[in-house]
């Protein structure tokens, strides 16, 4: 019995120790199922991770293509073994699919990790490695259409400026347009003047990354504040003499034109600037602002390309013409295209903002799928009640306001323009459009932006007709 005893505790050490090993063994086990399943994606896309680099080596760089199912970017090998990328739609597709050269751009940077990863058949890739030669990688099937990139491309003609598509429901990115542009196929031989124009940007993607004051685009967010704190639009009415003075600032209306008596919804649709100018001196400033940190204003997007912060600053100390302006999309206010288009997506939404997305699947060269992305929902910027009431204001827009070009098309649509000033004032105002159609299939947000070309409702609202026509097949 004592020998038995003895031999018990002599063995419980090495019991202890082998507890301790297996502990850590499972602890091993855990951290690599959790690199591979929380972290693995994000030390891909580190900009010190070396990989993509390393399979250049050992992978052709796979193709971008078109929701429709055209290519718009792939690797051709020279009889001497030497790729060379090429982009088949040249300037159309230049912003959004980016380059290679220059340290990358657009999706072909973004996307790096999955174009330059090969998931073609395992035996496949044995049999190449024995020949020494390269597996194929990725293919990347975009959320573009090519089809509409080019009405949107065609429709802003020789202006400098943006276009912008998304998919209501899902947020999917249709089109995204940008001028000036440039020929990806001639990235490397233009890169100096691309790189060092300092004037024109011709690689700033202005969808994403160009800030503009909104105009009375603008006017949306104005009239969310209104709602907001005084619930309702019923009891509101103005008279427009054509100006407003507070203290020695004065605001006129576009063109000199005089409203006479509006209510809130005519206001809107005529974008009056002398009603929304004494509605702005009318709301509490902190709430106003409070409000626009919730419709994202002052904070990066989170998108799967690299986009600008829209600005906006109002408190109780902000002065009377700085408000005034602010009021009506102008003053220190300044946006980019794809965030007018997401709140204009969330009032055609039921009040919910969706992720602006640019990928729908990836599949390996032969057309397997490897991964595909689900509608995301951004965020809740208004509620229900909330959205369905903007989203009337913006019907009278095209039915009876300054965006009527549109009312003859044969379906519902929804919009506001505007026309912003901009820079020391002696330039055209830049001319804006955001929309979407209310038909209940495949609906679309439409944010058109072009630089110093005039009125909204005289320049961008075309632009944005033929967008709406090439969708729908008008």
């Amino acid at each position: 019995m004592q020998n038995r005893q003895k031999k018990v505790s002599t063995g419980r050490p090495y019991q202890i120790v082998s507890y301790i090993f297996v502990a850590l063994f499972l602890s091993l086990i855990g951290y690599l199922v959790y690199f591979n399943v929380q972290l693995k994606d994000t030390y891909q896309t580190s900009p010190y991770n070396k990989r993509a680099k390393s399979n250049q080596e050992h992978v052709v760089r796979g193709e971008l293509i078109s929701s429709d199912g055209k290519t718009l970017a792939k690797t051709e090998t020279a009889q001497d073994g030497k790729e060379h990328r090429v982009y088949p739609f040249e300037r159309q597709f230049a912003h959004v699919i980016g380059y290679t050269g220059g340290g990358g751009g657009g999706l072909e940077s973004s996307e790096e990790i999955s174009l330059l990863t090969s998931h073609a058949d395992p035996m496949e890739q044995v049999v190449n490695e024995f020949k020494d030669q390269k597996n194929i990688g990725d293919t990347v099937v975009t959320t573009l259409n090519s089809e509409l990139q080019k009405a949107a491309y065609d429709a802003l003609g020789d202006y400098n400026g943006s276009a912008i598509v998304m998919d209501v429901k899902t947020g999917d990115i249709l089109a995204d347009v940008s001028k000036p542009d440039f020929d990806p196929n001639k990235l490397d031989e233009n890169w100096e003047s691309l790189s060092t124009d300092n004037e024109n940007s011709p690689l700033l993607n202005r969808s994403l990354q160009g800030l503009y004051p909104p105009g009375s685009t603008f006017k949306i967010v104005t009239a969310l504040a209104y709602l907001e704190q005084n619930k309702t639009f019923d009891n509101f009415s103005f008279d427009c003499t054509g100006e407003l003075t507070s203290g020695e600032y004065t605001i006129h209306c576009a063109g000199g034109a005089v409203h006479g008596h509006e209510t809130f919804a005519e206001a809107f649709a005529n974008s009056c600037n002398c009603a929304f100018a004494q509605i702005g001196l009318n709301l509490d400033k902190n709430k106003w602002d409070q409000m626009a940190g919730k419709l994202s204003f002052g904070r990066p997007l989170k998108l799967h390309l690299p986009s600008s912060k829209s600005k906006f600053s109002l408190d109780k100390q902000t002065d009377d013409p700085l408000v005034m302006q602010t009021s009506v999309g102008q003053g220190n206010t300044t946006m980019t295209p794809v965030h007018i288009a997401l709140i204009a997506d969330a009032v055609a939404n039921g009040g919910t903002a969706m992720t602006p997305n640019f990928i729908k699947k990836v599949e390996n060269h032969t057309g397997t799928q490897i991964s595909s992305t689900k509608p995301n929902a951004y965020s809740r910027y208004m509620t229900e009640d909330q959205a369905e009431q903007l989203k009337d204001l913006m019907k009278g827009v095209v039915t009876h306001g300054t965006g009527r070009k549109l009312n003859d098309l044969g379906i519902s649509i929804a919009g506001k323009t505007g026309s912003a000033e901009h820079g020391d004032m002696t330039s055209k105002t830049h001319s804006w459009f955001v929309g979407f159609s209310d038909t209940g299939d495949r609906d679309i947000v439409v944010c058109v932006m072009l630089e110093s070309a005039g009125s909204g409702s005289s320049v961008a609202v075309p632009a944005a007709r033929k967008i709406f026509k090439s969708h729908f097949g008008l």
